[in-house]
């Protein structure tokens, strides 16, 4: 029902157009002006829905289940049975066959929207896109170069910046851990160029990028997707660096004085947060808000902490 609840908050009371909902939320037309307009939600045009996985609670409280398992990795998501089993344990009466078939049709409808139904030119959300930039900063009475990693989500417009010491591998994946923690969450899917901490043979005509071995147990401890950009392609992650361009031309016009990376990381972080609060150059709707609807869409952070290849040959 939070989906619902989002789409009637955009139309009454940011008074987006039909339109301009679906391009924000990626969802189907008729979707959103369903349940835009509708007071009431009417009869499934493409399947009825009856039976009591839909007239009682249970439909219900199994959809909210599958959106949370959506976000972890599919090794810790919960298994059919395993649902079935935790329903009869609050009392539910009906059968394993009836949950696969509501599990069945929740997949095929809520599950296109968050992973399948997108254009790749719309950005789903929780997608994100990576890169560093050089910026100018005041250390010790110096003018240095400090290199920030920055992740857009071009859904939202939203982003996040680190200030690192280094571009190399350790720097980069620590700086990752960073960004996530301060999304509050992972990216579904994260776009990058060749970055060589990322990156050891780049993509040809017949054959796929390969990544590093500890970029492989990094992306595989957080369950992320990758997609490595064609070489000489910047537009296909224009959005981080117009990010890039955004953060050195507002934050950095005046070199800022560096106390410590700490201190510098909190200041854009701040900064970045507060820039939220404009509306997206495109959708017309908050930064923020549009922030907020996404969030819900990431994969949650590992529970262990992270534990370099270096640390566990170390072992």
């Amino acid at each position: 029902m939070s989906d619902i609840n989002c789409i009637k908050h955009l139309r009454n009371k940011k008074g987006l157009s039909i339109t301009k909902i679906k391009e924000t939320l990626g969802i189907n037309w008729r979707t959103a002006k369903k349940y835009a307009d509708e007071d009431q939600l009417p009869d499934s045009k493409i399947k009825q829905s009856n039976g009591m996985m839909y007239t009682d609670k249970w439909g219900e409280i199994v959809s909210d289940w599958l959106f949370e398992d959506s976000k972890l990795k599919k090794k810790l998501r919960r298994t059919k049975k395993q649902i079935f089993n935790e329903l009869l344990g609050l009392g539910f009466k009906g059968s394993y066959r009836t949950v696969c078939y509501f599990i069945s049709d929740w997949e095929n409808s809520h599950n296109e929207e968050i992973d399948k139904g997108h254009d790749r030119l719309e950005h789903p959300p929780s997608e994100a896109q990576v890169d560093f930039g050089v910026m100018e900063v005041v250390k010790d009475g110096e003018f240095i170069d400090t290199h920030v990693l920055v992740m857009s989500y071009p859904h939202s417009n939203a982003a996040f910046a680190a200030p690192l010491p280094s571009e190399n591998q350790e720097c980069f994946l620590q700086g990752l851990k960073l960004l996530f923690t301060q999304s509050g969450g992972v990216p579904r899917r994260i776009r990058i160029d060749n970055l060589t901490p990322a990156v050891k043979k780049v993509r040809s005509k017949t054959e796929e990028a390969k990544l590093t071995d500890a970029f492989i147990q990094f992306q595989n401890h957080y369950g992320f997707e990758v997609q490595v950009c064609n070489p000489r392609s910047g537009h296909e992650k224009g959005s981080v660096e117009n990010k890039v361009g955004y953060i050195r031309y507002n934050f950095f016009t005046t070199s800022p004085v560096m106390n410590s990376f700490e201190d510098l990381t909190e200041t854009l972080r701040k900064q970045l947060q507060n820039d939220r609060q404009r509306l997206h150059y495109e959708k017309e709707v908050m930064i923020e808000d549009l922030w907020n609807i996404e969030k819900d869409f990431l994969l949650e952070l590992p529970t262990e902490d992270y534990q370099s290849l270096k640390k566990l040959k170390q072992r």
